[in-house]
């Protein structure tokens, strides 16, 4: 093969083609590509700062729904120990009302059994004059007269 000046020229038109290349073309298609892995890099970067905030907030929407099922169950709890403190007073008022009632009663009964007697003592002593006055009709002794008195005495 002969070296001619042809071979020489588009040496030289290469080589100059090569360095225009790299003097204007390859720095900005350098700093492009460097930009965008920089960017690349960045938006890496933040969907990781992402991933851990979101498990951040996955923890701390956790902590809040546990603090939550927390008062919420001391709520309930309050509130059963409430109701079983209202039933336990509903459940002595009955007590008392009833025992309240329950004397009350008690006294009615003592009332109508002392008028019943007052009424039997009225009755008595009415059946007791009529007696003494067919006693003294009948004109008894006086020894029968103080037995048949005996006997209502011990009646009465």
């Amino acid at each position: 093969m002969d070296i001619n000046l042809t071979l020489i020229g588009q040496t030289i038109a290469m080589i100059v083609f090569v360095w225009l290349c790299m003097k204007f073309i390859w720095p900005p298609l350098l700093s492009a590509i460097e930009e965008r892995q920089e960017t690349i890099a960045h938006g890496l970067a933040a969907a990781e700062r992402g991933e851990q905030r979101l498990e951040e907030a996955q923890a701390q929407a956790d902590e809040i729904v546990n603090d939550a099922r927390k008062q919420a169950t001391g709520i309930l709890d309050q509130a059963h120990s409430r109701a079983n403190e209202i039933v336990a007073e509903g459940k002595a008022d009955g007590v008392t009302e009833r025992d309240r009632q329950l004397t009350a009663a008690k006294a009615e009964i003592e009332q109508e059994a002392n008028r019943a007697r007052e009424d039997l003592r009225g009755q008595v002593s009415a059946i007791a004059i009529a007696s003494a006055e067919k006693i003294l009709q009948r004109e008894i002794d006086g020894k029968q007269h103080e037995d048949i008195l005996g006997k209502l005495a011990q009646e009465l």
